[in-house]
């Protein structure tokens, strides 16, 4: 349609920037292409590990490779599989094996997804804990034991047995073909390249998966490989080679994946990286994606991070059942247009019943962050509360209803006293001890904290998220 020729089955060895040409060869056979301008889009490949070429030991990263995997289970090779890397994709993997009745282990030298805090993070181990997917973290491999064909896994905990072992450790910038024309390569690995994704020489462009680029919150280069991002980078790059001025001004990171019926997001910065470059504080919340009475309402764990300084939004992650793509997306336009959380309180969102409950949980995570700042509530994550079981010290308030919810907290200083009892019963609680309030989401737990608080109580806190983070 373009009238673009295409070669085929062709590599391209070197770039010969003094004569402008891209020495190729096919066949055998090797040939050159003269150029006036240039674009290196070569991609990213997989990182690797020792005896990757054992048979039954591959990345994930083309068609063929999933092909491999589908031949062993159609021949009824592929029983145990071991996954290693226990970021988005590699539990995209694990999916797509547990489907096939495949015993899935996956292991993470770390925390199961490192890009997330691990509030967020355990949420999802919990789940692929509930779908059988074992997860091992705080795990290191020492060996994948092969003796012609995989056979196990050895890390420093334990060895497990498999006929599978996937690669899911991430990629790298494939940029042998810049460094070998002495292109200039950033300070990520990757190419470095300015606004206009021209690399260090004025005649040669680049983008996609093997360039790096500028965070827009931190101010600082970050290699972040994105299908998106590249189909972006091929727009201002032909504009750019075709006389324009296109401009791309970097990224903040917005992701998301989808894991059996649970889809995970994040935006922007997590709280752990927001620290290191701001006065950074987060919420979390629980709450439904649409009206509790319309069909096939689903939950969202929401978490926000903000500047307290300037409550500029920093991030956001979710976690849940419910529509998570467009709040994430709301986010992200919120933090590339520098708005803050009481912006993103106010905006003016659609809202009817199959959508959205009356205020969005974009709002609503926007509502609660602002409560934080104003001092209206004290919070505590559901770690703090576990840390505080059978403490003399501290009174803990499960404020359900009885005999309401399936999470029993057995604990020596639990006090079972519903929201609706709570004003008749504040004799039954010490004021000189720490309180907190918590309930399933966290609602009550707020209400609760504030009238203990206006009751008098001084050291009140309330479990932010509710048991949906326990």
């Amino acid at each position: 349609m373009f009238n673009i020729d295409v070669l085929t089955e062709t590599i391209a060895k070197r770039i010969d920037r003094e004569r402008k040409r891209v020495i190729i060869e096919k066949d055998g056979k090797e040939d050159e292409i003269n150029y006036d301008y240039l674009v290196i889009a070569t991609g990213s490949k997989p990182k690797k590990m020792p005896n990757i070429e054992a048979d039954g030991v591959t990345t994930l990263s083309s068609p063929d490779d999933a092909e491999k995997i589908l031949d062993m289970w159609m021949d009824e090779k592929l029983n145990k599989a071991v996954i290693i890397g226990g970021r988005l994709r590699g539990i995209e993997v694990a999916e797509a094996l547990k489907l096939l009745d495949v015993e899935v282990t996956l292991i993470e030298p770390t925390q199961l997804l490192p890009e997330l805090d691990r509030d967020m993070a355990t949420l999802v181990q919990k789940y692929l804990a509930e779908k059988e997917i074992r997860v091992i973290t705080n795990a290191s491999v020492k060996e994948i034991i092969a003796d012609g064909s995989v056979r196990a896994v050895k890390t420093d905990k334990e060895e497990i047995s498999a006929d599978l072992v996937v690669l899911a450790i991430g990629v790298e910038p494939n940029v042998d073909l810049a460094k070998d024309c002495g292109l200039e390569i950033g300070e990520s690995g990757a190419i470095k390249v300015n606004e206009y994704l021209r690399t260090s020489d004025k005649f040669i462009f680049a983008g996609g998966d093997c360039v790096e680029t500028i965070n827009l919150i931190t101010g600082e280069p970050v290699y972040f490989p994105s299908g998106d991002l590249a189909n972006k980078h091929g727009r201002i790059i032909g504009d750019n080679i075709t006389g324009g001025k296109s401009k791309f001004p970097g990224i903040i990171g917005t992701t998301i994946a989808k894991v059996f019926d649970v889809t995970i997001a994040k935006t922007g910065l997590s709280e752990g990286e927001a620290k290191k470059y701001y006065d950074a504080v987060s919420v979390v919340a629980s709450m439904l994606d649409r009206e509790y009475y319309y069909p096939r309402f689903g939950n969202i764990r929401f978490k926000l991070i903000f500047d307290r300084k300037t409550l500029r939004v920093l991030g956001a992650q979710c976690v849940g059942s419910g529509v998570v793509d467009k709040r994430i997306d709301v986010v992200a336009t919120a933090i590339q247009a520098k708005m803050t959380i009481d912006d993103l309180a106010n905006l003016d969102l659609a809202y009817s019943p199959p959508y959205s409950p009356a205020l969005d949980p974009t709002i609503t995570i926007a509502h609660v962050a602002r409560n934080l700042y104003d001092g209206l509530f004290n919070a505590v994550s559901t770690e703090y509360v576990k840390k505080k079981l059978n403490s003399d010290e501290t009174v803990i308030i499960d404020l359900r209803e009885k005999g309401e919810g399936l999470t029993k907290i057995e604990a020596s200083n639990v006090m079972n006293i519903p929201l609706s009892e709570l004003r008749e019963r504040l004799n039954e609680i010490p004021k000189d001890k720490e309180i907190i309030t918590i309930c399933p989401v966290g609602l009550r737990s707020y209400v609760g904290a504030r009238i203990l608080m206006n009751m008098g109580f001084k050291n009140v806190k309330a479990t932010a998220g509710g048991l949906a983070f326990w």
